[in-house]
């Protein structure tokens, strides 16, 4: 990966993946995405599909298993004298037809699993409950991504905003001068109306700004599971736009195939995939069961329920056998093994995504890294530029309209500086979470949060 490559020798060993938003030294970004990973609903609902896959593993596990019950029953019945077997009774001498039957048994079986099925669908319900646990991981990962963008988004349009603010008092200092020179017969109509046009350019977009900025703090608090305004009082004091931060040693190839946990999702799915094969053809061969009952029953009294004469057992050898629907057999392997070349091309279609994603965000942040670096530059270099304007003007070599032709430059500068520095710092957020940041993988091959 040549992108990554490049991030590599860029990189400076100073984060360390696991926690990586504490790289940016943003108390309040720290702050903000660990609530978010207590609270946000998405990851509620991936840790309510964890618990179904779990059940279901510990279903499949049952099933390998005997299993046995215990029953028992009173019964107390009349018989009717208008039946054929009332008929037949009412010949016989004080014949009580009242009955009281009582019974006890205890029932098992066991499906001897001798050809692998039951085993196979373990192994895919094992399988699902691995994706599913990284599948948890995968949203943790997005949720702790998508706080820190929007925080990040926040501080760069408050810094925005703040620049607007400044170039609206500029343009209206600006305009107000050339009003005066107009009004002297020293400037010309359109220099009057080309400054008003600016000035009214400048003053829309700061509702713009408001706009955008009242949205990305809306989303942050969705993202924290909160109400809209929950968090705004602590956003609302201005702080500057997080550094972007370095990198630790980014590792091989083979390393983000064990980090992301898309990947570990995509994987599972195949493996439970290829597993559901073996399930279904084990179904060509025989199964066998073993079940048994011992209990007692009596039709006289609990008092007999017990006793030898009352004893009951019984043992059954099972088998069950497709024998006439092997064709409804081979649809039912065809249908599994379509599903699994489905599962290993979406698998290997979630490498390469993952590649694309680790290259793109690599090459977003270095181009965004020196074109923030360029800019701050030639924002240094405006600066002084206006600083010797004003200079000029006080020694009276240039005019009051020079200088704040200058701070317009500059804070135009100093706009696209901090659009570059947000882009910057949000590209990097990407590239942690591209590389699968923010969790490990347990020697067991579950996943862990750090």
């Amino acid at each position: 990966m040549e992108q990554a490559a490049v991030g590599q020798q860029h990189a400076a060993a100073t984060v360390n993946l696991s926690k990586w938003w504490e790289g940016f030294n943003d108390p309040l970004l720290t702050h903000f995405v660990s609530l978010a990973l207590e609270q946000n609903l998405d990851l509620a609902q991936a840790a309510a599909r964890v618990t179904q896959a779990r059940a279901a593993l510990g279903a499949s596990n049952a099933s390998l298993l005997p299993s046995g019950t215990i029953s028992s029953s009173a019964a107390r019945a009349y018989q009717s004298t208008e039946t054929p077997l009332g008929r037949l009774l009412n010949a016989t001498p004080n014949y009580d037809r009242w009955g009281t039957a009582y019974a006890a048994d205890l029932d098992a079986s066991w499906e001897i699993d001798i050809f692998g099925g039951l085993r196979r669908a373990r192994e895919a319900a094992l399988a699902d409950y691995q994706a599913s646990e990284a599948g948890a991981e995968a949203t943790r990962l997005e949720v702790a991504a998508q706080t820190a963008d929007i925080y990040i988004s926040v501080r760069g349009l408050q810094s925005r905003l703040v620049i607007a603010r400044r170039q609206v008092r500029v343009e209206q200092e600006l305009l107000a001068k050339v009003r005066l020179l107009y009004g002297r017969g020293l400037a010309a109509e359109y220099q009057v109306r080309q400054t008003e046009g600016e000035l009214a350019r400048v003053r829309a977009t700061v509702p713009v700004l408001k706009i955008k900025l009242d949205a990305a703090m809306n989303a942050l608090d969705v993202m924290l599971g909160s109400p809209p305004g929950t968090h705004r009082a602590e956003l609302a004091k201005v702080a500057p736009i997080p550094a972007t931060p370095k990198f630790a040693s980014l590792g091989s190839p083979a390393d983000l195939l064990q980090r992301r946990p898309d990947l570990i999702v995509a994987e599972r799915h195949l493996a439970a995939a290829n597993a559901r094969i073996g399930e279904a053809i084990s179904e060509y061969y025989p199964t066998f069961s073993l079940s048994g009952l011992l209990g007692s029953a009596t039709a006289v009294s609990t008092g007999n329920l017990f006793t030898s004469g009352a004893n009951q057992a019984a043992g059954v050898l099972g088998l069950r056998w497709r024998l006439f629907d092997f064709g409804r057999i081979n649809a039912q392997i065809k249908l599994a093994k379509g599903r699994d070349a489905e599962a290993l091309a979406a698998y290997r279609q979630a490498v390469l995504r993952a590649t694309e994603d680790v290259e793109n965000s690599f090459s977003a942040l270095i181009n965004n890294e020196e074109e923030t670096v360029t800019l701050a530059q030639g924002e240094t270099s405006l600066a002084r530029a206006r600083d010797s304007s004003s200079t000029a003007y006080q020694n009276g070599a240039a005019s009051l309209i020079d200088v704040l032709h200058a701070d317009e430059t500059v804070l135009e500068a100093s706009d696209a500086r901090a659009q570059a520095q947000t882009g910057s710092a949000r590209a990097a957020v990407a590239v942690f979470k591209a590389l699968g940041g923010g969790w490990q993988v347990r020697k067991s091959g579950s996943v862990a949060t750090n």
